[in-house]
Order: structure tokens, then sequence, then C-alpha cells
């Protein structure tokens, strides 16, 4: 009896220890799946993305759609935020050439006196700046959007002290009018950087 009770156990360990050598290659399997992509086709990388680079990820992929889409230059063209930029650049040089031409001569503006020497340079600047966005130079686009940047400042800073409603309302105009020209230079600096087409 005692024997054959050994017989049986033997047989049952023997059993099960086939069945768990039978369920155990699935489960090895299983393990060994390599994990499916997620919706972005990174193999399930982008889930250990902190916050910082997800967004970084996403503003360069906007950026590459957005460089796509621009054209570049045709030989001798000029878009026409640039064109604006550089009769307003022209138009205060002119202004700044006549103030340091009067203040040369001497000429007093009220009471105060008027050094020539700083409008000279601002004149130079200007006259610099409008010649370089006529020819659509890089340099001279940045440097008058620098230019209007500074004006969107003051003219922000100009609503909070104005005294009348006229200042008002030309503060309000010149903040309107440099912004939106700054919003149409962007685009236009991106066109400058890009390389010219291949001759046709």
């Amino acid at each position: 009896m005692t024997g054959a009770r050994d017989r049986k156990r033997a047989e049952r360990q023997k059993r099960k220890r086939r069945a768990t050598e039978r369920s155990s290659p699935p489960v090895e399997a299983a393990e060994s799946e390599p994990t499916p992509p997620d919706a972005d086709g990174n193999g399930g990388q982008v889930a250990d993305e902190t916050f910082q680079e997800k967004m970084a990820r996403r503003y360069e992929e906007r950026n590459t759609e957005a460089r796509a889409k621009l054209e570049p230059l045709e030989p001798g063209e000029r878009p026409t935020a640039v064109t604006v930029g550089a009769i307003v650049a022209a138009v205060l040089a002119v202004i700044f050439t006549v103030s340091a031409g009067l203040a040369i001569a001497g000429v007093n503006a009220g009471d105060r006196e008027i050094k020539p020497t700083p409008i000279i340079v601002f004149a130079i600047v200007f006259w610099a700046m409008a010649f370089g966005m006529w020819r659509a130079r890089y340099w001279a686009v940045l440097g008058f959007q620098t230019l209007l940047l500074l004006m969107i400042l003051a003219s922000a800073f100009g609503l909070v002290v104005v005294d009348s409603v006229l200042q008002a309302v030309g503060t309000t105009l010149l903040l309107l009018g440099s912004g939106t020209l700054f919003y149409f230079m962007i685009r236009a600096m991106a066109r400058i950087q890009m390389p010219e087409p291949p001759e046709r």
C-alpha cells in the first residue's frame, strides 16, 4: 500500500512539473514582446518624457511645419512689411537729419539747448536701416525690429501716464502700428534667412 501511494504521489508531482513547463513559455513570450507603439509611433518612449521635453518637441514640430510653408525670396524680391519698414526708417532719417541741421545752425527749441551729436548718430542709424531694408538685408530688419520693440514698450508705458484724450489716442495708434509692423516683419525675416531659389 505504501509503495502504491508513493508511486501515485510521484506521478502527481511529474504531472505538475509538466504543466508548469508547458505554461511558462507563453509567460516568457508575453514578457519579451516589444512595447506597442503609441499614437506618436515612438514605441512608448514619449510616455517617459518630461513635460518640458514634450512641449519642446511639439514646439519644434510646429516650427518645422511653419518653415515648410515659407517660400524663399526671388532675386530682387522684397517683402511688403520690409518695404513699409524701409519707408518708415527713411522718414525718421529725414526728420533726424533736418533736426541735426537745425541743431548745428544753432536753432533753439524753446529754452533748451540741443546737442547735434546724438541726433546725427540717430540719423546715420536710420539711414543705414532704410538702405539695408530696401535691399532686404537681414541685419537691417533685425535692427528695425529691435527699434519697434522699444517703441512698443515705450507706448505701453506711455498709456499709463497720459494726461489727455489726444495723447491717449496718439499713443494707442503708435502702439498698434508698431505692434502690427513687428508681427508681419517676423515672417519676412524668416523668408530672408532662407536660401535663394535656384535659377530657372
